[in-house]
């Protein structure tokens, strides 16, 4: 890296660093219009105040009611860069667990599905005039009796009722 890249890094950085932990003033200007501003406000107004410090947002905060959030933050001046990059990380979350949960709702879909469709298909074999084999704990395959082909058709209308819904 030459000299120059180094410094402008450094600058860079250090410009970050200040900004991230910068006042946020309130002023009425001329017009009556609230002013806020990382910016001090001139000398000649009158009621101005310090609203604290602006840190940089944590992930780890809950986020409430998106309306609710909005029907708080009343009409303020133009956003700084931090605060757009703010709002777009957070757009970018929201997205993400969107499409996760959507990713989440079809795998749940498809797989209710596959059942039914397996269930569907039993139930045809069940109640065919064939003789249906099961296997056993010791893998055998064992032919089904009157009663337990009976109770398998119960078993998988059963389960044809919640997953074919």
């Amino acid at each position: 890296m030459t000299m120059n890249k180094a410094l402008v890094f450094a600058l860079l950085a250090l410009s970050t660093a200040v900004t991230a932990q910068a006042q946020v003033y309130q002023w009425k200007d001329s017009t009556g219009k609230t002013v806020i501003s990382d910016t001090p406000p001139p000398s000649s107004v009158k009621d101005k105040r310090t609203l604290g410090e602006r840190r940089p947002a944590t992930s780890s905060e809950p986020v409430a009611d998106p309306k609710a959030e909005q029907a708080k933050e009343a009409p303020k001046g133009p956003q700084t860069m931090a605060e757009k990059d703010m709002e777009f990380r957070k757009r970018q979350q929201e997205a993400r667990e969107k499409a996760e949960k959507k990713a989440k709702e079809d795998a749940q879909a498809k797989e209710k599905r596959d059942t039914c469709d397996r269930a569907r298909a039993n139930l045809a074999a069940l109640e065919s005039q064939g003789s249906v084999a099961q296997y056993n704990a010791r893998g055998e395959a064992t032919e089904l009796d009157a009663g337990q082909r009976q109770a398998e058709i119960e078993r998988t209308r059963r389960i044809m009722q919640e997953a074919c819904k």
